[in-house]
């Protein structure tokens, strides 16, 4: 490839990653952070050597199907990428590389934080102050449950899932997890993490449950109606990982009708749409996509670009190179 090869970037970036993109490579940024249409992705994919896509890109078959013979990376802004048709890419021998490890601590902290608001009621609590509701302390005002003692089941264990069970420790959780594959014993014992091969098994012991799982064919509504239905009723399902992971309409339908007792989300099975009833329920903490939202880990993902796409050119096998075994 060109050493400096035709960049294209879907969405803005932090100055500093676009400032370096602009002296590395041929590139064109996206000033005004609109997203872009599915006429101008396609145009972008005609002329680029490199896409630098979001997760607000759909990147499917017709995208890739219409790109150029000279596009054979896309260096996707971000650790999913289930925004990406991987097949079709594989198909035109088009690499895509992610950028994995550098928003672990951001999601995690994130996670730990719904799993303290939803149980204790913290945003309900401070749109109560702001619209002036509250009339004082009171000795049965604002009742959560404490999460002190209780068991939180985390489905997927991964790194994420791993710096959630640190935290969760650190508030008297007790660790529970499933995973495509049990972690290694070390692992469980520093964690003090009890395994569980069935989710149907775990998820139905459970106090707090904790979404840290990719988004996959495997795992589309891995929490579907049947499995709402096994949770006790005082349960909270906490999601930081992918909406579709998740069926909102059956979360929904659970929250309503009182068979869990909350909900916190991060993310949505139709983002950026958020389904009109879930706005309305007092038992949902609702939060814009925001995991991964620090200065810190947004340069850093964008210096993962970077590095991905310099490998790339040089002519090597970028290090953060999504292989099938992800899909």
């Amino acid at each position: 490839m060109n050493q400096r090869p035709r960049v294209i970037v879907t969405r803005k970036l932090p100055d500093i990653i676009e400032t370096r993109m602009m002296e590395l490579f041929d590139c064109r940024l996206n000033l005004d952070d609109e997203a872009m249409s599915r006429e101008e992705l396609i145009a972008a994919v005609k002329e680029a050597d490199v896409l630098v896509p979001t997760v607000t890109d759909r990147i499917d078959r017709e995208v890739i199907d219409a790109a150029g013979d000279q596009l054979k990376l896309i260096a996707s802004f971000g650790t999913g990428v289930d925004h990406i048709d991987f097949q079709a890419c594989k198909k035109r021998d088009i690499i895509v590389t992610n950028t994995p490890d550098v928003l672990t601590e951001d999601t995690a902290d994130m996670t730990m934080a719904l799993i303290l608001a939803v149980p204790r009621r913290l945003t309900e609590g401070e749109q109560r102050v702001r619209s002036g509701e509250w009339t004082g302390w009171s000795p049965t005002g604002m009742l959560g449950h404490r999460i002190w003692g209780k068991r939180l089941g985390i489905i997927g264990m991964g790194r994420i899932g791993q710096a959630v069970a640190r935290r969760a420790r650190g508030f008297g959780l007790s660790i529970h997890y499933h995973n495509r594959n049990r972690v290694y014993e070390d692992v469980e014992q520093e964690l003090e993490a009890t395994y569980w091969s069935s989710l149907d098994q775990m998820i139905a012991h459970m106090d707090i449950i904790s979404i840290n799982c990719p988004h996959t064919p495997a795992t589309y509504h891995l929490l579907n109606r049947r499995r709402l239905q096994l949770m006790k009723s005082h349960v909270y399902v906490v999601n930081t990982s992918r909406g579709e992971v998740i069926d909102e309409s059956a979360l929904i339908e659970a929250l309503t009708q009182e068979q869990i007792a909350g909900c916190g989300l991060d993310v949505y099975e139709h983002e950026p749409a958020v389904n009109p009833k879930l706005l309305k329920l007092r038992n949902a903490v609702l939060l814009p996509h925001m995991g991964s939202a620090t200065i810190e880990g947004r340069i850093a993902m964008g210096e993962k670009v970077i590095i991905n796409i310099r490998t790339f050119a040089d002519g090597h096998n970028p290090r953060d190179r999504v292989i099938d075994t992800m899909f």
